[in-house]
């Protein structure tokens, strides 16, 4: 997460979305007294105890929403990015077992094992990706969503309306995976479906 008082903005990082390629280059524009909770190839942590304390840069806005006030938080721009929920479980599924190498070898093993056998709730990167931009009661707390699928042209978008000037978007932390089509047969697309039915409803993506 990045809060931005110079710039008045919230970036809310959602995980397996770009958000290490979004947080270098917004690190550009930031002000001295601009904040930042993250913990991959940099660690930096926000001054709220019970913020900082989660050990990582995905923070709710829902969380984030009673420690920086109503004032600032309805007054902020907050946005974040998304990404079809089809690809972005390809992604997860690459991303956790990246140093065993099991998704190489037998992808669909290990999407069936995260979906049926052993669902990782409680791992930040698994969970549905509005439950990072929505209140509790389900209304959408962001002002504006890029996609993934149109990254560049989302940023440059969110660039202009927080009045910074916009740059080529590097790749950073990237997964390793084929065409997320390719890994799937009826199954494991219903159980996706499932999975994250508020996401494929809200964001308006499909298989």
């Amino acid at each position: 997460m990045i809060i931005s008082h110079q710039h008045r903005f919230v970036f809310t990082a959602i995980p397996k979305t770009g958000t290490h390629s979004v947080r270098q280059a917004l690190r550009e524009h930031l002000g001295p007294d601009d904040l930042e909770q993250v913990r991959l190839f940099v660690e930096k942590r926000l001054p709220w105890p019970e913020l900082a304390r989660l050990g990582h840069g995905h923070i709710s806005l829902a969380e984030l929403r009673p420690v920086l006030g109503e004032e600032l938080f309805g007054g902020y721009f907050k946005f974040a990015f998304v990404r079809n929920p089809f690809e972005r479980f390809v992604s997860y599924c690459a991303f956790a077992t990246s140093q065993q190498g099991s998704f190489e070898r037998d992808p669909q093993g290990v999407m069936r094992h995260f979906l049926f056998v052993a669902p990782p709730h409680h791992h930040i990167v698994f969970r549905p990706q509005h439950s990072f931009v929505c209140a509790p009661d389900g209304t959408l707390l962001a002002d504006q969503l890029g996609r993934v699928e149109e990254m560049q042209a989302s940023y440059d978008a969110i660039c202009e309306r927080i009045g910074i000037p916009s740059a080529p978007l590097g790749r950073a932390n990237s997964s390793k995976h084929a065409e997320y089509r390719s890994y799937y047969d009826q199954q494991l697309k219903d159980g996706v479906a499932r999975l994250y039915a508020r996401d494929l409803e809200l964001f308006g993506y499909e298989f």
